[in-house]
């Protein structure tokens, strides 16, 4: 029982899977959450913005703690007195120290303004990227919708030409027509059931491409949701004009944006290269102490009190009288305090210092290195403005492109559905000749022949068309759907 409970669960899975059917915001959806290439672009962002924010702290002063504990043995220096000793000494040292930057010739704030520029320039492409994305999605969409009508024509088609070898069968058995002519119908059908094997073929190429732009395997069952599209109109075939479509592209599209960000980081780049000509201005403190086993263990330590003056007698000063020596007595002064010892902590506090600097740096010559800074960077300035005349050129080529392509499929369409009008009459006239026996099915054949190869060009260029206006619409920002 439970393994038939199981089976039973993933068929009833599997037939839902088949029945679902995907409209063209649900592939867009998908898409744009499955593709990688869309998250790379928002790493990119992510970066940008952390070199944004790391050039706003840079503005900060910097605050930096360093200490150190060794071992001297042997001649050196005594870090406490600054004298050579022949000992093994123990010391330490500790700095603290902060530094900032009050003028580098308005560097730092350019640096920041280009970094935010080049922010907003890498959102652009990521949503440059989603439009192609979106577009490829609608052309596979759109694609397959017309492959899947092209196959329903088809199947239609071969179901004309067996009612019509049924008929012929019939006649030839009772002698109203020659035998040839059921060779000729059944050749027909064979072509029209080879027509239906071409279209399912290129729907399984469609869902193939479309599968691969939703980033599914290409076992993945997927079917699309049919949708009744409008026929193109000859007479009205768009709502706006070329240079409507134009004016809206270039100051909509994310990718004309983008090119001008980069323009304005460009220009940014110039005055940080002529920042480097102007005198910077930087201040800086520390705090500092240090500790040598080498200093002595105790220390005289005043109090502030009163000091009293003594007599003692004096060390080098001597008076010889009759073969005696007799020493000088000196009055020496005796501040007030005592003998105390002198720990690690009491020489770090006795050896504290601090310092305050005030710095100016005045560029004169450095081998023309800012001349050439400026020169490259007006050159890089540049070539990102021809980069957006080039997108210019661009969207303008795309835009006409897509307006021209337009106007010819909605033409094509016209006078394709003038064409099929006669058609169908002709084709009416050479069945009943027919079956009449006024003609044979060569001639049959060549009738229906021109009549489905010009309604599988109206399906297509009805597709062509609405492919067309998609883009037109989308290059003016509006919404993208088939509805």
């Amino acid at each position: 029982m439970k393994n038939w409970l199981l089976a039973f669960a993933l068929g009833v899975s599997t037939y839902a899977q088949a029945q679902q059917k995907y409209s063209l915001q649900q592939c867009v959806s998908i898409a744009l959450e499955n593709n990688l290439q869309l998250r790379q672009l928002m790493l990119q962002v992510q970066t940008g913005q952390n070199n944004l924010e790391l050039s706003q702290w840079q503005r900060y002063p910097t605050l930096n703690f360093n200490g150190s504990q060794g071992l001297q043995s042997g001649r050196n220096i005594d870090p406490f007195t600054n004298q050579f000793v022949e000992q093994t000494v123990n010391f330490s040292s500790f700095q603290l120290n902060t530094g900032v930057n009050l003028f580098n010739g308005y560097q730092q704030k350019n640096i920041i303004r280009q970094n935010q520029l080049n922010v907003q320039a890498t959102m652009k492409d990521v949503e440059s990227n989603r439009n192609a994305l979106i577009l490829n999605i609608a052309s596979s969409f759109i694609l397959l919708l017309n492959n899947q009508e092209q196959l329903e024509f088809a199947r239609r088609q071969a179901e004309t030409t067996r009612f019509q070898l049924e008929r012929t069968e019939k006649l030839v058995k009772a002698g109203s027509l020659p035998e040839i002519n059921l060779y000729d119908i059944r050749s027909q059908l064979a072509n029209d059931e080879l027509s239906i094997v071409n279209a399912q073929n290129s729907i399984e190429t469609a869902k193939l491409t479309l599968k691969q732009y939703l980033n599914l395997p290409a076992s993945e069952t997927i079917e699309i949701a049919p949708i009744n599209l409008p026929a193109p109109n000859a007479n009205t075939p768009y709502d706006a004009t070329l240079e409507q479509v134009y004016n809206a592209a270039i100051k909509y599209l994310p990718d004309m944006e983008a090119a001008n960000f980069r323009i304005e980081s460009a220009k940014a780049g110039v005055d940080i290269a002529k920042g480097a000509k102007l005198p910077s201005i930087s201040l800086g403190g520390g705090l500092s102490s240090s500790f040598s086993s080498a200093a002595p263990k105790q220390r005289f330590v005043g109090d502030g009190g009163d000091s009293r003056i003594v007599d003692v007698p004096s060390s080098i000063r001597y008076v010889s009288y009759s073969g005696f020596t007799v020493p000088v007595i000196e009055k020496v002064t005796i501040p007030s305090g005592s003998i105390k010892n002198f720990g690690y902590l009491d020489q770090l506090n006795f050896n504290r210092n601090a310092s305050l600097s005030l710095s100016l740096r005045m560029p004169i010559f450095n081998g023309y290195q800012v001349r050439y800074r400026i020169a490259n960077a007006q050159i890089q300035q540049k070539n990102v403005e021809y980069q957006a005349q080039i997108v210019r050129n661009q969207v303008r080529q795309t835009v006409e492109q897509a307006y021209y392509t337009m106007l010819n499929a909605a033409k094509r369409y016209d006078a394709t559905a003038r064409q099929i009008e006669s058609l169908e009459l002709s084709f009416k006239a050479a069945e009943a000749r027919l079956n009449a026996g006024a003609i044979n099915a060569v001639e049959y054949n060549i009738s229906k022949n021109n009549l489905d190869r010009s309604r599988a060009s109206l399906i297509q260029a009805k597709y062509e068309y609405i492919f067309r206006t998609k883009i037109l619409d989308f290059y003016q920002s509006k919404p993208l759907t088939l509805e």
